[in-house]
């Protein structure tokens, strides 16, 4: 089939974002389809050099059709500018024939050339928040989101009697991230601290049903005693977020060392080798994610484990889908916190192996979207 994939790769030419969305593309490109990657978002390119929004999209230009070329992916990707209309890469005629249109995370502006393609999905990485939305009634986001024929979500403890995610009137069908293992080959671990990603809040926290889903924040303050309850330095590449201010002196007096996403990981490439770099990951969830128990997964976390990292991971109800105690820990308070990590440091090698183990079973990019495909079929 010829499969359209969405994302933000050159709309937010940074980090680790490339990751999320292309390995759908190198995904289904390992089952034999003819896939191409499709940025069409509606939003003014950002110029991270400048710091500024811009109608000149050359600087995004230039990124994606980098990171296609070094990641083998050549020139099968369409970039269409918001603020003038004019597309570069290959030509919209690959969208005319396609049999399957895949929003992932919603970053597609859903035209209605490309909502008259056969297969229509749309992929919810972000739950809770997502059904919120539609939940409250929000135009636009039922709009967007219900000219979809397929809805997908990260939920993957939607169905369960003790998930409150909202269905907000559509049919939910559970995923996760694609991994291609190819890319997050295992090496020895040559760093001796347990790191994570984060935004301090990546934006505001939603109001439903008469309480606040907030963010990351809030869920890290708990924890936040853990550098001294064991032996083992931890590092957070933490952005500041919007709105909230980070309290960094606090958060340093407590033993954790902090680095700045922008400055030592500007890039896919040395996204990668920061968590190659990490002894392992520790990581809470948004606060929405954890209240919810909406069993989502993070997309990063799938990577440390790929790269043979052990994951410490506070539960939003995953736990009752994914193995653990092999390179893989769920954790709801800070006893849990501390015995896995304990655990790992105790038997380092076996949980390494472990972890690798895990990224095969449930994240292998032709696993996942050879179910996702048939859930279509």
């Amino acid at each position: 089939m010829r499969i359209i994939v969405t994302g933000l790769v050159g709309q937010y030419a940074f980090g680790g974002v490339a990751w999320d969305y292309l390995q759908y593309v190198a995904g289904f490109h390992q089952l034999g389809h003819d896939v191409v990657y499709l940025e069409d978002t509606e939003i003014w390119p950002y110029d991270p050099i400048n710091n500024t929004i811009s109608a000149d999209c050359s600087y995004n230009v230039r990124y994606l059709g980098d990171v296609m070329n070094r990641l083998g992916l050549g020139d099968r990707w369409i970039y269409r500018n918001a603020a003038d209309g004019k597309t570069y890469g290959a030509s919209m005629d690959c969208c005319r024939d396609a049999d399957v249109f895949l929003n992932v995370s919603g970053c597609g502006w859903p035209r209605p050339e490309y909502m008259a393609i056969p297969k229509t999905i749309f992929i919810d990485s972000d739950p809770m928040f997502t059904q919120v939305g539609l939940a409250l009634g929000m135009k636009d986001v039922i709009e967007r989101i219900g000219a979809h024929k397929y809805h997908f979500t990260f939920a993957e403890n939607i169905h369960a009697s003790d998930c409150r995610v909202p269905h907000g009137g559509l049919r939910w069908r559970t995923t996760r991230q694609p991994v291609v293992l190819d890319w997050w080959q295992p090496t020895p671990a040559t760093g001796p601290a347990f790191t994570t990603v984060m935004n301090w809040v990546s934006y505001k926290p939603s109001e439903y049903a008469g309480e606040t889903w907030g963010q990351k924040d809030g869920q890290f303050l708990k924890f936040i005693e853990l550098p001294q309850r064991v032996a083992q330095p931890f590092e957070i590449a933490m952005g500041r977020g919007q709105g909230e201010k980070r309290p960094t002196e606090f958060i340093l007096s407590k033993g954790w060392k902090l680095v700045e996403p922008d400055k030592v990981l500007p890039d896919p490439w040395t996204y990668r080798d920061y968590l190659r770099n990490s002894r392992g990951e520790w990581s809470v969830a948004k606060e929405g994610y954890v209240k919810s128990r909406s069993g989502w997964f993070s997309c990063r976390s799938a990577c440390y484990l790929a790269l043979g990292r052990p994951c410490v991971l506070q539960d939003t109800g995953w736990s009752a889908h994914y193995p653990t105690g092999s390179g893989l820990f769920a954790f709801q308070t800070l006893d849990e916190a501390v015995a896995g990590i304990t655990a790992i440091n105790a038997d380092y090698n076996r949980h390494a192996a472990g972890a690798r183990a895990v990224a095969e079973e449930m994240f292998d990019a032709r696993k996942v979207l050879g179910k996702l495909l048939e859930e279509i079929a």
